[in-house]
């Protein structure tokens, strides 16, 4: 998914569901110039997503025992 998130910005939050923030995405890397920006942002959303996650089951563990 990091890959894609490299290569294709906007199909990465896309694939995630987040229609909106593609097309703003996709706006930005349309121009060669927007495409790093792009790129940072759906690596680091993805990265915080991935936290998110890793932070919910953490705390799930912790609420059984």
């Amino acid at each position: 998914m990091t890959l894609i998130a490299i290569f294709f910005p906007s199909l990465s939050f896309l694939l995630r569901g987040k229609l909106l923030t593609a097309l703003l995405c996709l706006i930005l890397q349309i121009t060669l110039i927007g495409w790093i920006p792009a790129t940072i942002w759906a690596v680091v959303s993805l990265q915080n997503a991935r936290s998110d996650k890793r932070n919910a089951k953490l705390i799930k563990a912790i609420r059984t025992k």
